[in-house]
This record gives structure tokens, C-alpha cells and sequence, in this order.
């Protein structure tokens, strides 16, 4: 098991893109907004597990339902395309539903927001290009920036400002769609 810093900082940059925490600021304040609280830790840690579970169990689960990991690295490209088209475009693909203020941290911060689709089929589609325990390390560094951005938005709000939040998410956005093309390259031998 060797640890190498080149996979554990790719797998960092593409789950950072991919879960845009500082891109979900705007949310993360009308959901604290609206529920009056967010548990920081919980939706860190929920998150956290979630990520873990599917880069473990991932693979045998999409087995299960008979399908193979470049197919779902292949459908994962096309939702992180997708993702990517929202943050560079500014449209809206993908709504969530209204929840229960007592389960904000959880459903919708921990999962979809940080832990979504696009992190899950992330998670598999490197796998298919990188170790196990160097995407572990990417989703810890991860988690570690995502707890200290909720529990700093209201700081981060005003540091960045409205124009700093959307220049960041087009950046994002644009490393995405980047990300996206290569995955289906790599998964379609094209």
C-alpha cells in the first residue's frame, strides 16, 4: 500500500470540484437561514461515511444491479458535464425539494449537496484510475475543508463577496467540464 502525491492531489482538486463547497456557500446560508441551525459536524461526518461506503462498496453494489464501473463512470461524466454546464452557465438542472428543518443537516447539506450523485460517480470513476487509499486521503482532505467552510460561511460570505462566489464557481465549473470530457475519454476509449 504506497501512498502517492500525485493521485492524492489529483483525487483532492476533482472532489473538490466536484463537491464546490465554497460554489454551495449561497446555499448553505439560505439553509441555515431557513432552519435556524446547521449541525457542522454531522453533516461533515454523514457525508464523510457516505463517500467511504460507496468507494468501498460502490463497485459490488452497482454489480448487484448488473452494471459494470466504466458505464457508471461514463453516466458519471455526463452528470458532472451537467453540473459543470449549471456553474459555468448559471442554470438550474438539478432542484431540491424543500425538507424538514430538522433534518437540514443531513438531507439536503450532507446528502445532496456535498455527498451527491456527482461526488459518488466521481468516487468510482477514479477508481478506475487511481488507488483506494489515495482517493481516501482526497476525501479526507476534502471533508476537512468542507467542515471548515461550514462552520465559516457567514465569514467566507463577507471575505469573498457576491462577485468573488460566482468567479469561483465558473472556475469550478470550467475544471468540471474538463474533468467530464476526460472520464468519458477514458471510459469510452474514445
Amino acid at each position: 500500500m504506497e501512498f502517492n502525491i500525485s493521485q492524492i492531489l489529483t483525487t483532492s482538486m476533482v472532489l473538490f470540484a466536484v463537491i464546490d463547497i465554497l460554489g454551495s456557500i449561497p446555499i448553505i446560508i439560505e439553509l441555515r437561514r431557513k432552519a435556524g441551525h446547521i449541525e457542522s459536524e454531522k453533516a461533515t461526518l454523514v457525508a464523510t461515511v457516505l463517500m467511504i461506503i460507496f468507494l468501498f462498496a460502490g463497485e459490488g453494489l452497482l454489480k448487484i444491479i448488473g452494471l459494470d464501473v466504466a458505464s457508471f463512470a461514463i453516466a458519471g461524466s455526463l452528470v458532472i458535464f451537467a453540473l459543470a454546464m449549471e456553474m459555468v452557465l448559471g442554470l438550474t438542472l438539478f432542484k431540491d425539494k424543500e425538507e424538514a428543518h430538522e433534518t437540514v443537516s443531513i438531507v439536503p447539506l450532507a446528502f445532496p449537496i456535498i455527498a451527491g450523485a456527482g461526488t459518488m460517480t466521481t468516487l468510482l470513476s477514479l477508481k478506475t484510475e487511481y488507488t483506494s487509499q489515495n482517493i481516501l486521503v482526497g476525501i479526507i482532505i476534502n471533508m476537512l475543508f468542507v467542515y471548515f467552510v461550514l462552520k465559516n460561511t457567514k465569514r467566507l460570505e463577507r471575505l469573498l463577496g457576491k462577485t468573488g462566489l460566482n468567479i469561483l464557481r465558473k472556475a469550478f465549473g470550467i475544471i468540471l467540464l474538463a474533468i467530464a470530457i476526460k472520464l468519458f475519454r477514458n471510459n469510452t476509449g474514445l
